[in-house]
């Protein structure tokens, strides 16, 4: 990917400058990948249906091109996504005072890689709805696929990169809302860090099989900080570490639990990743320090499978 311009979030004007830029970066670099197959560019056109009316067939391109396209319009989409994003407290972690594009939280990071999601769906005709929850659903929007809608939605992403939050969360409850609401067959894509009591884990999966109603496809986005959550990655010194949910505290040196933290950690992972090839939803793992690739292919690879 091109280096951004945008040095630090404070500097953004709006997500939708930083999002179009880490569109243009990943597309710049598509085409030295396997992926240079697949199209991430503007259609204008599509090609004509036998029996259909011939009112928009451009007869200039058929001049050109002796094939019958009809021009598309706003309003013609191929396909509707929706964007869950987790916005519990624990998303708001790391804290960190002077974010940049290098340098992000959890929440911050979901809220620029669903802007840069937003922003191909853009190119691409297709329609987007938006949900962002906590405690409750704090946000709904139906997918749509006008410039205003878009732009509105892109005014809730900047909000989460403004705001912080002190909620707590039971993902499997809030997603059961809003598979409810979901009505049409949709892409839809979960940005959460899956943090949750084991109690309920087998509620939390049932939700995410809900979403599955309709037949939607939906991509997990396991949304995870890989050097301080994965690897504990800590100073060896005496530090307190503190449940930003729950507000339980603990004191301990690093490297005391470091060998068995991430056998934990990897084993809860790898559960995950199982339980979602068991009920046919696409696990896709999202180590915020690794750039916002992985979120756009995923994208591109769902796309051409739902179509």
């Amino acid at each position: 990917m091109s280096p951004l311009t945008v040095k630090n979030i404070s500097e953004l004007s709006n997500l939708e400058l930083l999002a179009n830029q880490v569109v243009e970066g990943f597309i710049t670099g598509i085409h030295k990948s396997p992926f240079h197959g697949f199209s991430v560019e503007f259609a204008e056109h599509r090609l004509y249906n036998k029996g259909e009316s011939t009112r928009h067939i451009d007869w200039k391109l058929y001049a050109k091109t002796k094939k019958l396209f009809v021009k598309r319009y706003e309003e013609e989409t191929n396909l509707r996504c929706h964007i869950i994003i987790d916005n519990s407290a624990s998303m708001h972690y790391p804290i960190i005072k002077n974010p940049s594009i290098n340098n992000l939280s959890k929440i911050s990071f979901s809220a620029i890689a669903s802007g840069a999601l937003m922003e191909i769906l853009k190119r691409q005709r297709d329609a987007v709805g938006l949900s962002i929850y906590s405690d409750k659903v704090d946000h709904y929007s139906p997918s749509k696929g006008s410039d205003r809608h878009r732009r509105m939605l892109l005014t809730y992403l900047e909000d989460l990169l403004k705001k912080t939050s002190k909620s707590t969360t039971e993902t499997y409850k809030i997603l059961h809302e809003i598979a409810d609401k979901i009505h049409k067959r949709s892409l839809i894509f979960l940005f959460t860090d899956m943090f949750q009591t084991t109690k309920n884990e087998t509620e939390l999966f049932e939700a995410l099989r809900h979403l599955k109603y309709n037949k939607h496809e939906v991509v997990l986005f396991h949304t995870f900080d890989g050097k301080l959550e994965l690897n504990f990655d800590f100073e060896n010194s005496s530090k307190k570490f503190v449940d930003v949910e729950t507000g339980e505290e603990i004191n301990l040196y690093a490297s005391s639990v470091k060998k068995q933290y991430k056998i934990e950690v990897e084993n809860y992972f790898n559960n995950l990743k199982l339980k979602c090839m068991q009920y046919k939803i696409d696990y896709v793992p999202v180590d915020i320090n690794k750039g916002f690739n992985q979120i756009l292919v995923s994208y591109l690879i769902s796309r051409k499978r739902f179509l």
